[in-house]
């Protein structure tokens, strides 16, 4: 005879209905304060001003970012102004205190959603397996990446005085670091680590997973964005090497493309195209303005086919491939991944062409310049013999047709047992999912 305890399943989903329920009234509420207190006259005058400001913004933000010259910068000042124009229209009508009313029962609206629709804790909680200590453990550090934090946080000597030895990439004649990690594992290392960007992490990755070694992430990158998603302490590095002495084992998921391993994404189209210019290291935002209007408009770079499982994509303008599917808390589906062992990959095609479709992406809701899937192989094409891919954050030319691939539980990650953990990533609002929550039996 079972209960119906507060943790139980079936409670659970009873608390997420009525979140679900609470969303709904309130965005409900949220739109109707301001047209009631308008009065029915005025009604259709509130609701066609406050959506066509927004449409006016989106479009204009749309157009200053595929345009050049004059009529860039007067979108960039429509879109300033709009959001301004639509405020005095409501001040003037006196539905200021609505309007701020409205504003924060959507604001509720939105928490309630996502309350609904997070995910267990259980859902995101990797397995773990105890580890024991390494006997010869080999950890090859970049001195130069993240700004120089193996040598802020003193990492080589810390390292070393936990047993491991310490191979160091500086110098022009030095070996490539797949070739370090491979004579590492021929002289006998029983695990391979690296203290450097994503990149790099990757590729000693790699090798880890060809020999079955345990691999230790050290978050001295950039943004060690892999390092978050294995809930480890990108503030303080040296933590990392906790898991020399206290360490726990993670069995992670592995991506490839044409063959070359990824810990986090493959990105094709608009962002590939920048991060391959010469200019971008120097000027990001000077040469992500100079070239997204030919990219928007397809005029900078080859078409693409993307193939995702059964379903065909054509023309997109952006392409991001991931090892296991990011959250979806923001407009693009980019956040960060709750989990690194769901055997997927994560596809994420944008296409805009037009305002119609910058204003439907924003609406989240059968938006057809936006897909997003899981599956286990994304097959990239384009009429050329080669197409830049930024992969992991670095920019390459790989032959086409790209075939990114995952591979289930490759990586064993040794981890600290005590780190600061996985930080869910916010649900997002969608409210085709909330209503089959809120009512569906």
């Amino acid at each position: 005879m079972s209960d119906n305890r507060s943790g139980s399943p079936d409670t659970a989903t009873r608390s997420r209905r009525w979140w679900a329920r609470a969303a709904f009234a309130l965005a409900i509420l949220a739109v109707a304060v301001p047209l009631v207190s308008a009065g029915l006259l005025s009604s259709l005058g509130v609701l066609v001003v406050g959506v066509g400001g927004v449409v006016v913004m989106v479009a204009a933000l749309y157009w200053f970012l595929a345009t050049r010259g004059v009529l860039r910068w007067i979108s960039l000042t429509i879109a300033i102004l709009s959001p301004i124009v639509v405020l005095v229209l409501f001040i003037r009508a006196h539905l200021l205190a609505e309007v701020a009313a409205a504003a924060i029962l959507a604001i509720l609206a939105v928490l309630c959603a996502r309350a609904a629709l997070s995910g267990r804790t259980s859902d995101t909680a990797v397995r773990e397996v105890p580890a024991p200590p390494a006997r010869h453990p080999v950890l090859i550090m970049n001195p130069h990446s993240g700004g120089g934090k193996v040598a802020k946080f003193d990492l080589q000597r810390k390292a070393e005085e936990l047993g491991a030895e310490v191979v160091l990439l500086e110098g022009p004649g030095t070996v490539d670091v797949t070739e370090l990690a491979r004579r590492a594992v021929e002289a006998g290392a029983d695990l391979l680590g690296v203290a450097g960007g994503d990149g790099t992490q990757a590729l000693v990755a790699g090798v880890a997973a060809e020999n079955d070694l345990p691999f230790l992430v050290i978050s001295a990158g950039t943004r060690n964005h892999f390092a978050m998603d294995l809930g480890l302490d990108r503030a303080d590095p040296s933590r990392c090497l906790d898991a020399l002495r206290d360490g726990v084992e993670l069995a992670v998921d592995l991506g490839r493309i044409n063959g070359r391993p990824f810990v986090n994404n493959a990105s094709f189209g608009v962002y590939a195209e920048v991060v391959r210019s010469p200019a971008y290291r120097n000027d990001k935002t000077g040469t992500v303005l100079e070239m997204l209007p030919d990219l928007l408009t397809g005029h900078a770079a080859a078409p693409l086919v993307t193939r995702i499982g059964d379903v065909t994509v054509r023309n997109p303008q952006a392409v991001l491939v991931s090892n296991n599917p990011y959250g979806s808390s923001d407009l693009a589906g980019l956040n960060r991944r709750d989990r690194l062992d769901r055997g997927v990959l994560g596809a994420v095609t944008v296409s805009v062409a037009n305002t119609r479709q910058a204003v439907g992406l924003l609406g989240r809701v059968n938006a057809h310049g936006l897909t997003q899937h899981t599956t286990g192989e994304v097959v990239v094409d384009a009429h050329t013999r080669q197409t830049p891919v930024g992969v992991d954050g670095e920019s390459l030319l790989l032959d086409t047709p790209v075939r990114c691939t995952i591979e289930p539980g490759a990586l064993r990650v040794r981890v600290p047992r005590d780190r600061p953990g996985v930080r869910p990533a916010k649900a997002a609002v969608d409210w085709v999912r909330l209503r089959e929550l809120a009512w569906h039996r």
